[in-house]
């Protein structure tokens, strides 16, 4: 008797380090659970993957025709991460063009398959027009969110109901009308993009007509914990009246994170070696994503405090606002005059250019903190290794996450919580 042939999942993230690498891992999972996967992704993301994905895998990368530069994009952008900050509405507006190439996609892997249909679709929550599509060809739809229930129920809430701009408490604090037990926000909780939202904005346009198309959707998977993230499951749960599981935490192994993401700016056996010399107990790890940044000044104002203070410290510098997401690092701009021969000559710190290889960093017994923009993987990535979180939120959910880990889980300290830097354009 022939065995029979796999059931296929297709799995569509949108084009962003965040999305994609937790799509990644949900993919291998399910992998490994006996489905066959085909992952789409725009062509330079594709190629990314090609050499990333483990050699035991059988996952089908597929790539979806996109040009940037047809729709008001610099050349070969195809992820957030490598856009300017003021681009990245932009990359997100146009997203929806994607959709005639994804039906397109659909039929012809139906065709291939002689008519058999794909188990189910898992899209990106950026991407809720593809549950219409799915249901076109009779196929099970669910959005996969990499980011926390809590999170993102602040996030869905703030951008449908602008509470904000209806507010007159003096203080600048508000409550969320549909979401009551996540507690009272303040104004600095919430990115530049909100605050000058008047429901007209780009922004607003884009997030108006997204999130209400999520309710199209059969299911929903968050790459959370049920115990940790109740609050803001119960709300989807109750806003969108569709099932909602906490599937998570879902990681990509060490090896499978470090080839999956940007090429790093020290190897995992250098960061290695410099952990293996210190204490345990005794480094502070900073980083504040792929996606997000600090000011020049800010920059300049941690690295006065990193070379005053005793704390030995590994640091992930991307440029600051107002820089080329791709320029080189420059120290004599970005760092006070000779902290950084200090910092070496001392063996006191690794500052470290664009990306490092996080997981390996945050499993070694000398990271007794870090100091992090409260993205939802890397809260995770903290989290399962026992790293103690320093949140330093700088847009979309991490201000909620921050605050769900400060207020309600007890697990992370809030710094710079009154001068909180906002991104121009940051969603």
């Amino acid at each position: 008797m022939e065995k029979a042939e796999k059931e296929n999942i297709v799995m569509f993230p949108f084009m962003a380090q965040g999305h994609i690498l937790p799509f990644l891992a949900l993919a291998l999972q399910l992998e490994q659970k006996g489905h066959s996967i085909t992952y789409i992704s725009t062509p330079l993301n594709v190629k990314k993957l090609e050499s990333s994905i483990p050699p035991s895998t059988s996952i089908r990368l597929v790539e979806i025709p996109f040009n940037s530069s047809d729709h008001g994009l610099p050349p070969d952008a195809e992820i957030i991460d490598d856009l300017p900050y003021n681009l990245v509405i932009r990359l997100l507006e146009v997203s929806p063009c994607l959709e005639p190439s994804f039906r397109k996609l659909l039929a012809d892997l139906i065709d291939q398959q002689k008519g058999i249909k794909p188990l189910c679709i898992i899209g990106d929550f950026f991407f809720g027009w593809s549950a219409d599509v799915a249901h076109e060809f009779g196929v099970f739809h669910a959005i996969f969110s990499g980011a926390g229930g809590f999170g993102l129920a602040c996030y869905y809430s703030i951008w449908l109901n602008l509470p904000h701009r209806h507010n007159n408490d003096e203080k600048g604090e508000f409550m969320l009308p549909d979401f009551p037990e996540a507690g009272k926000f303040h104004v600095t909780q919430l990115s530049s993009s909100v605050l000058i939202a008047d429901g007209s904005d780009p922004s607003s346009i884009f997030q108006r007509k997204c999130l209400p198309s999520w309710v199209n959707s059969d299911g929903f998977l968050f790459n959370t914990v049920e115990e940790l993230d109740k609050i803001g499951l119960t709300y989807f749960r109750r806003k969108l009246g569709i099932p909602v599981w906490a599937v998570g935490p879902i990681l990509l192994p060490v090896d499978g994170r470090a080839k999956a993401s940007k090429t790093s700016g020290i190897t995992p056996e250098e960061c290695i070696e410099w952990l293996n010399s210190k204490s345990p107990n005794s480094v502070l790890y900073i980083s504040f994503g792929s996606e997000t940044t600090i000011s020049a000044s800010q920059m300049m104002q941690l690295a006065k405090a990193l070379d005053a203070g005793g704390t030995s410290f590994i640091w992930v510098v991307r440029p600051p606002i107002g820089f080329d997401t791709n320029t080189e690092f420059i120290a004599e701009e970005w760092l006070p005059e000779g902290s950084l021969q200090r910092i070496t000559d001392q063996n006191k710190g690794l500052i470290v250019e664009k990306w490092a290889p996080q997981l390996e960093i945050l499993c070694h017994k000398a990271v007794a903190a870090f100091l992090c923009h409260c993205g939802w993987n890397s809260v995770l990535e903290s989290l399962i290794n026992g790293v103690a979180l320093i949140g330093w939120p700088i847009a979309g959910d991490q201000f909620y996450n921050a605050k769900l880990l400060v207020e309600l889980v007890g697990v992370c300290v809030e710094v710079a919580e009154e001068s909180v830097l906002r991104l121009g354009m940051k969603i």
